[in-house]
C-alpha cells in the first residue's frame, strides 16, 4: 500500500482549485484573489493553491483557460461600450435638452452656447465623480477585508500550534498509559 501525504491534494480539491481559477478569469480578477478564494475553502495557503495551480492544472486546463480569457476580453468590450453609450446618452440628452430650450426661444443654438454647455458638462463629471466616490469604497472596503483577513490567519494560527501542543501532549499520555498498563499486566500460569 502507498503511504499518502497527509495533505495530498485530491482530485475534488483540483477540480475546486481549476474551477474558481477559471471564474477568476472570466471575470476579470486575478489568479492570486482566486488562489487566496481557494485556500479559504480548501484550508491551504493561497501560495500552496498558485503552486498547485501553477505546476500541474493549468497544463490541464489550456483549452478551458483560452476561453475564460476569450469570455473576460468579451465582457470588458461590453463594459467599455456600455459606458460610452451611458456618457453618449447623457451628453445627447443635455444638448438635446439645451437645444430644446434655445428652440422654444425662437433662437439658434450658437458656437458659444455649445462651448458654455460642454464647459458645464465638464465641470460637473457626474460620471467620473461616481466611479471615483464607488472606487474610494471599494479601495476602503478591501483594506478593511484585508485587515480581517490578516487577523483571521493569525488566530487560525495561534489556534493550530494550541492544536499541535494539545495533539501531542495526548500522544504523550496515551503512550505513558500504554506502559503503565504493560507493568501492571500479570503474566496468567496454568
Amino acid at each position: 500500500m502507498t503511504n499518502l501525504r497527509q495533505d495530498a491534494w485530491t482530485k475534488d480539491e483540483d477540480a475546486i482549485l481549476a474551477e474558481v481559477t477559471l471564474r477568476h478569469i472570466r471575470e476579470g480578477s486575478t489568479q492570486l484573489v482566486a488562489f487566496e478564494e481557494v485556500g479559504e475553502k480548501l484550508t491551504r495557503t493561497p501560495a500552496a493553491c498558485g503552486f498547485r495551480w501553477n505546476s500541474l492544472i493549468r497544463k490541464q486546463y489550456d483549452k478551458a483557460i483560452t476561453e475564460a480569457k476569450k469570455v473576460r476580453k468579451e465582457r470588458n468590450k461590453r463594459k467599455v461600450k456600455q459606458f460610452a453609450s451611458t456618457i453618449e446618452n447623457h451628453k445627447e440628452e443635455s444638448l438635446h435638452i439645451e437645444h430644446s430650450n434655445n428652440a422654444k426661444n425662437g433662437t439658434p443654438l450658437s458656437l458659444n452656447d455649445i462651448i458654455l454647455y460642454l464647459q458645464q458638462l465638464q465641470a460637473e463629471k457626474p460620471v467620473s465623480k461616481n466611479l471615483e466616490a464607488e472606487n474610494q469604497a471599494l479601495l476602503l472596503k478591501l483594506q478593511n477585508l484585508k485587515k480581517e483577513n490578516g487577523t483571521l490567519k493569525s488566530k487560525l494560527s495561534k489556534v493550530n500550534k494550541e492544536y499541535e501542543t494539545v495533539y501531542r501532549d495526548y500522544k504523550d499520555v496515551l503512550q505513558i498509559m500504554d506502559r503503565a498498563r504493560k507493568l501492571v499486566e500479570v503474566p496468567v500460569r496454568n
